[in-house]
């Protein structure tokens, strides 16, 4: 009989020892579980603060301001426009393109070939 209780109080140390282990192994998994957690929040915050310091940025009016100090432009005057007629003459080498052979395809090509209704 003796060799039967130390039989189950082995059993029962085991059991509550697997127990515990299972406890702590939990445990740890749930404070992993919030370390992530709050790493996936912080990098939630540094994307949220990225995207409005590029909204910020991207205004129209702070790229006029810095296009107007760093870029060398002016504004377009009417006077750098000249007439049509003052244009120099077309230069006479210039080659006449060939026929198109899809054009010519399409314009030689019975219209009931192409599975449409012939024009009435």
């Amino acid at each position: 009989m003796r060799l039967l209780h130390f039989m189950v109080i082995g059993a029962l140390v085991l059991a509550a020892s697997y127990v515990y282990k299972i406890k702590f192994d939990s445990t740890l998994q749930a404070e992993r579980l919030g370390k992530v957690r709050a790493e996936i929040r912080q990098e939630r915050d540094a994307i949220a603060l990225l995207r409005a310091e590029w909204a910020r940025l991207e205004t129209p009016a702070r790229l006029q301001d810095l296009a107007q100090r760093f870029l060398p432009l002016r504004r377009v005057d009417a006077r750098q426009f000249d007439d049509l007629a003052r244009l120099p003459e077309k230069p006479p080498g210039i080659v006449q393109p060939q026929t198109d052979p899809i054009a010519n395809m399409i314009e030689h090509t019975p219209p009931d070939a192409t599975g449409s209704v012939a024009p009435r």
